[in-house]
């Protein structure tokens, strides 16, 4: 416990402790013998310098200090050994006893400083490897934001070149002059074609790189989807293909952003539309699931095959001919910034089922 102490301080302690024993000492002289009582009062005061000295200092400061009292109590000794012999003994017992007392309190200090001080060694040792721990997350995210942008720009670049390509190709016809105006018509209906392709893919992957964030206010989900099946009504679908609500019970407000969650909504149902064959029927439910609101869009189309199925969240990826791989990527993005999850699931049968669970409340997400 020194270690805590400024050296100034602890001069002026044991300059205390000095003071205070040869006190003590002197009083021993002053007073008259007769007043034995006294006398043993402060021959018992000896016990706290023994004790501080042993507390602040450690076990060998209580011998010193044992020590330095029995030194300046040796005249007191030999003047009450002629006169009282019985006082004078107890004297001489006390001493030992006072030092095993100051050396039993200073060991108990030793052993707490040494505890002390292994748990500042296992701090400081925690704070290094928490230290280091950080960096290496912080580069591992450096990382892994590195490997994201080269990843997003391949498949960008990739994404980009087909149209290009086809782009290019149309143009070189039309310059050389000599395309029959049946060839001038396909070529132009091919670059409006693939500029509108690349007008989309852009605007995808700028939804997915920078998205806006969510306006977040109370909504009601089933309206929600009932806005999301009249837009689908619209889109291209096989013969006979039907699109289901499936809504029991009263469904409970969320807070979210309606018109992200519906861009959300109407991807999964498009993309389910399009996977169903003829005669095949699309799903979409909602229900409610502990503290989640989930929102279901069953398809009826071949599936997707199990390696494909940790990828098709990833920019860039898709099975589908003319497909941006962007759509799905963007949903889970903003699936996220509220808080939800979106995941993809087999049916038993055939098809596949998309799961949205949206938290109830901000404080759930949190």
């Amino acid at each position: 416990m020194s270690g805590d102490l400024p050296v100034r301080k602890q001069r002026w302690l044991v300059a205390g402790m000095a003071g205070f024993i040869l006190a003590l000492s002197a009083l021993h002289q002053i007073v008259p013998l007769s007043y034995i009582q006294l006398h043993n009062f402060m021959q018992h005061l000896y016990f706290l310098p023994i004790v501080v000295a042993g507390v602040v200092f450690g076990w060998r400061a209580s011998l010193w200090c044992t020590a330095a009292v029995g030194l300046t109590q040796a005249p007191h000794i030999a003047v009450a050994w002629s006169a009282e012999p019985v006082y004078a003994m107890d004297l001489l017992l006390e001493g030992p006893v006072f030092c095993i007392a100051g050396m039993v309190a200073g060991l108990l200090a030793d052993r707490e400083r040494q505890y002390r001080a292994s748990l500042e060694m296992t701090k400081r040792k925690l704070e290094q490897v928490y230290l280091e721990l950080q960096q290496n997350v912080e580069r591992l995210k450096k990382a892994e934001r590195l490997s994201a942008a080269g990843q997003l720009s391949a498949g960008l670049a990739h994404e980009i070149r087909n149209p290009l390509a086809s782009i290019c190709g149309a143009a070189g016809i039309l310059k050389r002059g000599n395309a029959t105006g049946e060839s001038v018509v396909d070529c132009l209906s091919i670059i409006d074609v693939e500029a509108q392709r690349l007008n989309r893919l852009l605007t995808s992957f700028l939804q997915f790189a920078r998205p806006r964030p969510p306006k977040m206010q109370p909504m009601e989900v089933e309206p929600m989807i009932d806005s999301v099946l009249a837009l689908a009504d619209h889109a291209h679908r096989a013969p006979g293909v039907v699109v289901l609500k499936e809504i029991g019970a009263a469904l409970p407000e969320i807070e979210g952003d309606p018109e992200q969650l519906k861009q959300v909504v109407l991807n999964l149902v498009i993309n389910a539309i399009q996977a169903t064959p003829e005669a095949g029927a699309v799903r979409v439910g909602a229900a409610l699931e502990g503290e989640c609101l989930r929102v279901t869009v069953r398809d009826e189309g071949v599936g997707i095959p199990e390696a494909d199925l940790p990828r098709i969240f990833e920019p860039f990826f898709t099975t589908k001919d003319d497909g941006t791989g962007l759509g799905l990527a963007v949903s889970a993005r903003i699936v996220e910034q509220h808080g939800g999850r979106l995941s993809a699931h087999p049916n038993e049968g055939r098809g596949m089922t998309f799961r949205l669970d949206l938290p109830l409340r901000r404080s759930v997400a949190a």
